[in-house]
């Protein structure tokens, strides 16, 4: 399978690298900074391009199978009003659209689940203009003709632990926290298998085993 991922040069994005090409797909990293991606693989291809850029993104996904999108904003970042989410979906979206390709994984956040109590009503407005960007890039992929997947994860966390439990529009119970390596891992496996088209994934790490 060939994959394209966006947002190559983040820690999901490294991962997604990593699992894809562990499963035997043919990756191509799309990233404004080449030389960030460590990875050698004669697998894998690396292609220069801003996500803002339709046409050059276009240009990239002739001939893909699937577009596993991970883009993000640095934490800070996510703390002030930006619409750079909801802009690179829709770039995305057209790009997708224009070369004739369909399947998408995209990452977006546990925050848009609503739940309650304190704890997360405090993340919820601390992460409020965030928030509000990934509402609107889950509209602008929603909306499309796309096969779309939509992950959303609680805190990432750094960890070998590939394994992560799902629920369809719902965060899983106990969902405090899940590695890198299980959001690629899942990202990964819905576009290989063709799980969950047109559904909004909850994610959460493995429960530990119960001792006796």
């Amino acid at each position: 399978m060939k994959i394209v991922v966006l947002g190559a040069t983040g820690k999901t994005g490294r991962e997604v690298i990593d699992v894809a090409l562990q499963r035997g797909h043919e990756v191509t990293a799309y990233v404004r900074s080449p030389h960030k991606v460590q990875r050698t693989d004669r697998r894998l291809r690396i292609e220069r391009g801003d996500a803002l850029d339709p046409v050059r993104l276009a240009e990239v996904l002739v001939g893909c199978d699937a577009v596993i999108s991970v883009l993000g904003q640095p934490a800070r970042q996510a703390l002030r009003p930006s619409t750079f989410m909801t802009e690179t979906a829709a770039v995305t979206v057209s790009a997708m659209k224009r070369a004739k390709v369909s399947r998408l994984a995209i990452l977006s956040a546990a925050v848009l689940f609503p739940q309650r109590g304190l704890f997360y009503a405090f993340f919820r407005w601390l992460l409020r203009h965030h928030a509000r960007d990934l509402t609107t890039m889950e509209a602008v992929v929603t909306a499309s003709e796309l096969q779309w997947t939509v992950a959303r994860p609680p805190r990432l966390v750094t960890g070998s632990n590939d394994a992560s439990r799902t629920a369809v529009g719902a965060l899983p119970e106990r969902s405090f926290s899940v590695s890198f390596r299980a959001v690629a891992r899942c990202l990964v496996e819905a576009v290989e298998s063709d799980a969950h088209p047109r559904q909004i994934l909850g994610l959460a790490g493995a429960l530990a085993a119960a001792a006796h």
